[in-house]
């Protein structure tokens, strides 16, 4: 049964590669990609009695992501594009995690043909920026998680998450002003709503950095 459940999850990682845009050629850190609690699996695998008989339906599995880091990112990027890497929208706003061309400048990246084409890019430009904006609004974090603001518990992922939206200036100052000093982005869609949508994520993987950047190979 181990050297079963073994090979499904090998399985499950080319597919998700795959799925990702992943290349053969690339070179690929799986480290924060592993099964925790942070994932959980539901699938199914046939007995020795199905195999034998041909009796067993094709396994089926799903993938349910929680409040890991991971979940994080990837709740954030389906709310911003629907997980679209190569979308842009009428406001010029790029990628599954709707960059913009300043923002994209201040982590290293200029070339947005080659952003829009790479989801490791597109990835690890996330990555860069959330420890930018961590590192920006760390006291304000620190101050600031596990107060009410609106009837909004505050957390350090719903902080990051707003600092996406709104950009970490912006946050700050919604988080000093007690929620007096609002922000509504071009869509409508407001710093209150990204502190509790994306409220309780574990963002502890994300280091705050105010370096940040993306270097392209």
């Amino acid at each position: 049964m181990k050297k079963k459940v073994s090979t499904l999850l090998f399985v499950m990682l080319v597919v998700l590669t795959v799925k990702s845009g992943y290349s053969n050629g690339s070179s690929i850190d799986f480290s924060h990609y592993k099964l925790s609690n942070d994932i959980t699996l539901n699938y199914t695998v046939p007995n020795e009695d199905e195999v034998v008989n041909d009796t067993f339906v094709p396994v089926s599995f799903s993938i349910y992501l929680e409040k890991g880091y991971i979940g994080f990112k990837e709740a954030l990027g389906f709310k911003e594009s629907q997980g679209n890497y190569g979308v842009v929208n009428q406001f010029g706003y790029m990628g599954k995690y709707q960059f913009g061309k300043g923002t994209l400048a201040m982590i290293g990246i200029n070339d947005h043909h080659t952003f829009l084409e790479s989801s490791l890019l597109q990835e690890a430009a996330f990555e860069a920026n959330t420890a930018r904006n961590k590192w920006i609004l760390r006291k304000d974090i620190k101050r600031s998680v596990g107060r009410y603001i609106n009837g909004v518990r505050i957390t350090e992922s719903g902080i990051l998450a707003a600092a996406h939206l709104a950009g970490a200036g912006n946050v700050k100052k919604y988080l000093r002003s007690g929620g007096v000093s609002q922000f509504v982005d071009g869509n409508g869609v407001s710093i209150a709503y990204y502190l509790k949508k994306f409220s309780g994520y574990d963002t502890s993987f994300i280091k705050p950095d105010r370096k940040a950047r993306v270097s392209i190979l």
